[in-house]
């Protein structure tokens, strides 16, 4: 292994043109820590917000993005098992994972089942675990109900509808482009539906006789967050995990987000009662004090990728040096899959 650290650092609020790739020195891992040799790290939409200076958990700049990592354990820190040295393992790392090595807690890391890709391992913890949470433990998802999945080929979208696959009866409708259905279909989505050139809400009533679905996961914010809600049966859920119209474009529109935030629905308690309807919102990056529900999410997942019920798609795989190009190929919505970097 390279005796420095190379990382890509955020250095303005120019976008994915603002990422360096610099040296440093290697860390070393503190007590209850394990330091990994990064062999890919994925790319989320977070970090493109971020690199806008759009995404307030993302600290102050110059940093280092990335919030999850695949590689091999080559060093411990005290009160760690050194056994784990030479394991391949994949973890979340909330920012700092665009490096080729990194430090992280130990109850982050899980190992990687043997036939899972270091491409695959870094495509699977924020994506997978973020769907997980929200069917499972935030909608409780029932047989039989019927969800909208925006975004439907980004890497929350398709982890998604893999996910609705292992419960029986579940009718899944996606948006995203035209050129894209054949690959929402390949994954078990029923009804894709093209935004540019259809009112989804208005097809969705149409196709469903007017009842609307149970569940809507809504990464898009703004006035997308009405019509999900009112798309919405009796006891449906809406559940919001993002913010990407937040961002269109390669320079950041402040009247733009201005212009969104003015447009988040108030929803009141009052009409939720009256509706029989549910509003709640996803952040997997601030759940680090319940490492038990995180945990029981990544298990699940690795457990379903061993049975084949899930497996992460890759979009694009794309050297360190060329890293802008791999944010910006997310940011234009070019992706179905995950975009994936690696150290080169």
């Amino acid at each position: 292994m390279d005796s420095r650290l190379r990382a890509l650092w955020l250095t303005g609020r120019d976008g994915p043109q603002s990422l360096q790739l610099r040296e440093g020195p290697l860390p070393v891992p503190g007590a209850g820590e394990v330091r990994i040799q990064v062999k890919a790290c994925g790319v989320n939409f977070a970090d493109i917000l971020a690199s806008h200076g759009l995404y307030p958990d993302a600290p102050r700049t110059p940093c280092v993005l990335g919030y999850e990592v695949s590689g091999i354990v080559d060093a411990v820190g005290a009160n760690v098992e050194t056994a784990v040295i030479g394991t391949r393992v994949l973890s979340m790392t909330k920012f700092g994972g665009y490096a080729d090595v990194v430090c992280v807690p130990a109850q982050h890391v899980a190992a990687m089942p043997e036939a899972m890709t270091f491409e695959e391992g870094a495509a699977l913890p924020i994506n997978y675990v973020t769907a997980y949470h929200m069917l499972h433990r935030i909608a409780r998802i029932q047989p039989g109900e019927l969800v909208l999945v925006h975004q439907a080929a980004g890497g929350v979208g398709i982890a998604a509808l893999q996910l609705c696959r292992t419960i029986p009866d579940i009718t899944t409708f996606g948006t995203a482009s035209r050129a894209k259905h054949d690959a929402l279909k390949a994954q078990g989505c029923r009804y894709p539906i093209d935004y540019h050139s259809t009112n989804y809400a208005k097809e969705i009533r149409r196709l469903t006789g007017g009842a609307g679905v149970d569940v809507v996961l809504d990464a898009l914010g703004g006035s997308d967050w009405r019509k999900g809600y009112e798309l919405l049966k009796p006891g449906g859920r809406l559940i919001c995990f993002g913010f990407a119209n937040l961002s269109v474009g390669p320079k950041r529109n402040m009247l733009r987000v201005l212009g969104q935030l003015w447009r988040v629905p108030k929803f009141s308690p009052l009409k939720l009662m009256s509706d029989n309807r549910v509003v709640a919102g996803v952040n997997v990056g601030h759940l680090d004090a319940d490492q038990a529900v995180l945990h029981q999410a990544l298990n699940a997942i690795i457990e379903l990728y061993k049975s084949g019920a899930v497996k992460p798609v890759i979009d694009a795989v794309v050297p360190f040096s060329q890293a802008a190009s791999g944010l910006e190929r997310l940011r234009d919505g070019k992706n179905v899959g995950k975009v994936v970097l690696v150290p080169n």
